[in-house]
């Protein structure tokens, strides 16, 4: 088990910390596995320095999925973009 510090924006922690959202959409730039603790340090990008504000989750799922691979074509996904959806 890692613990994984990584910035978030005001905008997406404050769903997390209200339990609104439970999901995160992350760049495959390292690795994570299931069990792992994800430490999020909110980060203000205007003033581009942490807020202070941090909280601890752990990761019960990772999934991964390559853009290339043809899930959705490419052209598609650079003009409308993708959802992610939280679901209960």
């Amino acid at each position: 088990m890692r613990r994984i510090e990584k910035k978030i924006w005001p905008k997406y922690f404050q769903p997390i910390l209200d339990g609104k959202k439970n999901y995160e959409f992350r760049l495959q730039d390292f690795d994570v596995e299931e069990g792992d603790i994800l430490f999020l340090r909110e980060w203000d990008p205007e003033l581009k320095d942490y807020t202070g504000r941090e909280l601890e989750k752990k990761v019960t799922y990772v999934g991964k999925f390559d853009i290339k691979d043809g899930f959705f074509p490419v052209e598609e996904v650079l003009d409308q973009g993708i959802y992610i959806l939280s679901l209960k």
